[in-house]
């Protein structure tokens, strides 16, 4: 069988690679998410265990099109009534690129109606719509003249990890923090590593979680759960399988701080609703003041910009503090700051060792790297040199 799962933008090869070390074949990345083959039992592995991916939809078919009538009749044909019941409510979604097509919501309402009217011929009865929490998502994609169609088997998307009780205003979604601790390179169990603007403690949760080795996805259910065709003799022992191989919860090198109380507060909630109580210390603390909870580690944050919380005038002021501050405190340490303010770069006055494009929703992003470099905080004298030491490395 084939499926498509969407995942944060620029996060496209990393979630490729999960899926291969999950059994997926023929891997295919494109910009949104990653197309792949396997059999149920990978899809069911891929809900549970996928950091990554947003949603794992499963292909029903496929046709070229013309009109809406084209995507209506296109629609109609699958057996819709053997995966799932009319006494199941449902709901559409329709994506599309360089569609001729005027209107998606006239699209989504055929897609509908071809789905209902479906039931109505084959079962006598018609499924009804729930916009709010459907029991199955009918997904449609429109290109230039093709039409794909899919069924949902995640149902809420998987960065709902299904346990987070405590919201900030600007929360960073779960597999996109996620992806960032991947491309930091982190090591759990080998290096330290701190968010000293944690917030609800997202960065926090997600590396206490790959530390012990915690599926993202065994605090929640899934869609497919709701199939009538689903397997359950399959799902079963892959789901025990995690939770046989999920550590029990021990003091990590993992290190938290935010400026604000109440921030400090909802990482405790949150951390405590997940499992990882006494598993990642918090503390409250000016970044600027803080000082590196160990002689090298990754220091991961994702700092409020313009379009979020602060104003311009705040931000200009912060960013040449930061870097001071990370010069002063935080030599030896790999530093990634993940921001939407192409200022802060400039603002910091370091110079970035690796820039990756990524994308927060609709917003383009950055993930910048500074490697602070033991020493890098004072300049050479010029005696070092004459006695024929190399010159430290400027920031």
């Amino acid at each position: 069988m084939n499926f498509f799962a969407p995942c944060p933008r620029g996060l496209e090869p990393l979630l490729a690679d999960e899926l291969i070390a999950l059994g997926a074949t023929d891997p295919k990345a494109v910009p949104g998410g990653v197309q792949f083959a396997g059999d149920w039992a990978l899809c069911y592995r891929a809900n549970l265990e996928s950091r990554i991916a947003t949603r794992v939809l499963w292909q029903i078919t496929m046709g070229r099109y013309r009109s809406e009538e084209d995507v209506y009749r296109i629609a109609y044909a699958p057996t819709w009534a053997r995966w799932f019941t009319p006494e199941q409510t449902i709901r559409v979604f329709v994506t599309a690129h360089k569609s001729p097509l005027r209107s998606l919501e006239f699209v989504t309402l055929k897609i509908k109606d071809a789905v209902c009217d479906h039931f109505r011929t084959v079962a006598g009865k018609r499924p009804s719509v729930d916009t709010q929490a459907p029991d199955m998502r009918v997904h449609a994609f429109l290109s230039a003249d093709t039409v794909t169609l899919y069924l949902d088997t995640s149902g809420e998307p998987l960065y709902k990890r299904g346990f987070k009780e405590a919201a900030v205003e600007a929360p960073l979604k779960e597999n996109l923090a996620a992806g960032i601790l991947k491309l930091t390179g982190w090591k759990p169990g080998e290096e330290a590593l701190c968010d000293p603007m944690c917030g609800s403690g997202t960065f926090l949760i997600e590396a206490a979680q790959m530390a012990l080795d915690v599926a993202p996805g065994l605090g929640r259910h899934f869609a497919f759960e709701r199939f009538k065709h689903f397997e359950r003799d399959v799902w079963l022992p892959i789901r025990q399988a995690a939770e046989a191989r999920r550590q029990p919860p021990r003091k990590l090198a993992i290190y938290g701080s935010d400026i604000l109380e109440s921030q400090q507060r909802k990482a405790f909630v949150n951390l405590r609703s997940a499992g990882l109580e006494g598993c990642v210390e918090v503390i409250r603390a000016d970044l600027l003041d803080l000082q590196a909870p160990a002689p090298a580690g990754v220091l991961v944050a994702n700092p409020p910009y313009g379009v979020r919380l602060s104003d311009t005038t705040e931000l200009e002021a912060f960013y040449p503090l930061l870097g001071d501050a990370l010069k002063a405190h935080w030599a030896g340490w790999r530093c990634y700051f993940f921001t939407g303010d192409p200022a802060l770069p400039k603002g910091v006055r370091l110079k970035a060792s690796k820039r990756t494009p990524l994308f927060n929703g609709a917003i383009e992003c950055r993930l910048f790297e500074y490697q602070m470099i033991a020493g890098s905080a004072r300049k050479p004298k010029p005696a070092d040199n004459a006695a024929g030491q190399d010159p430290l490395p400027k920031d």
